[in-house]
């Protein structure tokens, strides 16, 4: 069973990524493939999940610990396949997903591909009660990355809201929030290039 890779992206294609590890090339499902960069020099580190069934053995790849743990709280649902799961984490909104199933929210999740009323509803039942302690970070980030006051530091907020925009999860983009606070006043473009340096 394997737990994570880390070697080099070789191969990005709109479904599935190689990851290189000692000359052997792993193709991994993931939900995103386009957040990962063909980069002969930058090694990334993949969480790993494997399937087996009778007729094939498939390896399905995520972000972080928290996207994998998701993965498999979602496939121990009765009606939810691997392939199902990946398509539901496909959307990048992972937070409303953890909004949806924590508040009932039937109607959000028959948004995904093949996810009808029943299933949804299974998904709200058997995921409920256990969402928060799946990933209890990620309920902080429903809250709005900085407060609303008239001291708001728009140059700041408009880099926030382009990292997010560029792919990058909101728990990470809080967690660098205090030290491009540090920097003071300035441009969001300045704020940007420090946060690009802070997350790389």
């Amino acid at each position: 069973m394997y737990e994570y890779l880390t070697g080099l992206v070789t191969v990005v294609e709109p479904r599935y990524i190689v990851v290189e590890v000692n000359g052997i090339g792993y193709r991994l499902l993931v939900a995103n493939p386009y957040r990962y960069h063909i980069d002969k020099r930058q090694k990334v580190t993949v969480y790993v999940y494997q399937a087996v069934r009778d007729d094939d053995i498939s390896l399905f790849g995520f972000s972080d610990e928290d996207e994998k743990q998701l993965f498999m709280q979602l496939i121990n649902v009765s009606g939810i396949g691997p392939k199902s799961a990946l398509a539901i984490l496909a959307n990048p909104d992972h937070e409303g997903l953890i909004n949806a199933i924590a508040n009932n929210d039937v109607k959000y999740l028959t948004r995904f591909p093949g996810i009808g009323k029943k299933t949804a509803s299974q998904i709200c039942l058997d995921l409920k009660d256990k969402i928060e302690r799946l990933a209890p970070s990620e309920f902080n980030l429903l809250k709005p990355l900085l407060p609303e006051n008239e001291n708001v530091n728009d140059a700041l907020q408009d880099a926030l809201e382009a990292l997010t925009a560029l792919g990058y999860k909101e728990r990470e983009v809080k967690r660098i929030k205090k030290e491009l606070e540090k920097e003071g006043e300035t441009s969001t473009e300045e704020y940007l290039r420090h946060a690009l340096r802070l997350l790389n």
